[in-house]
């Protein structure tokens, strides 16, 4: 069985749903004979990368919201992490498009490390407070997960895996996507959003029936 995901590192519940998923996954008989491909997606490409904005006055201005408001919802979105095991610090996020973290994951692809790249890209903005649009940053990532170091800089100076993400992309809207995650199971059936571990391993149980 493939399941394709369509997921932005930027996004909170993508990560939360990657843990649900794999929690699933784990109860799912077959879970060795799942292929997993992630697949780009932007939530916002026009999205500039901004050193000295908080996560919050940046929610609330997207949004066009008070700071009190962004606040509690942070607050929300990091108690909804803690309970599936992850560690949110919204208070060190730094704001920063994701366009080159998605050409880092269609490398990894490449080498099947796919789904590490995503991982440490999660952990990279959500916890750790990095900038993940920066290219040191993107390549000690890379590098963490066993790319060579002069093909991450060679990439990250190119054109590399540009259409790559941009196939994801359109892929994404010829298919009506238009949140994230989004999850397919074997090209017949579709999860939005970050379900519970219930509603995944129930997909996974219902694609494997065929």
């Amino acid at each position: 069985m493939k399941v394709d995901i369509w997921s932005d590192v930027r996004c909170p519940f993508c990560y939360i749903g990657k843990r649900k998923f794999e929690q699933a996954l784990a109860q799912f008989p077959g879970k060795e004979d799942v292929e997993i491909e992630w697949h780009s997606f932007e939530l916002d490409p026009n999205a500039l990368t901004v050193l000295d904005k908080s996560a919050y006055d940046y929610l609330a201005e997207r949004y066009g919201r008070s700071r009190e408001w962004a606040i509690e919802t942070h607050k929300q979105v990091t108690q909804t992490a803690a309970e599936v095991g992850l560690t949110f610090n919204f208070d060190d996020a730094v704001i920063a498009n994701s366009f080159d973290a998605h050409r880092l994951i269609q490398m990894a692809k490449q080498h099947g490390t796919g789904d590490q790249a995503e991982e440490q890209l999660f952990k990279a903005h959500f916890t750790d407070g990095k900038n993940i649009a920066d290219h040191e940053v993107l390549i000690e990532i890379g590098k963490s997960i066993g790319l060579n170091s002069l093909d991450l800089q060679t990439m990250l100076k190119t054109e590399d895996f540009v259409d790559e993400v941009r196939y994801d992309e359109k892929t994404a809207g010829d298919l009506g996507i238009n949140a994230v995650p989004f999850f397919i199971f074997d090209q017949k059936l579709a999860v939005s959003g970050a379900q519970s571990p219930e509603t995944f391993l129930g997909a996974l149980n219902k694609a494997a029936e065929g």
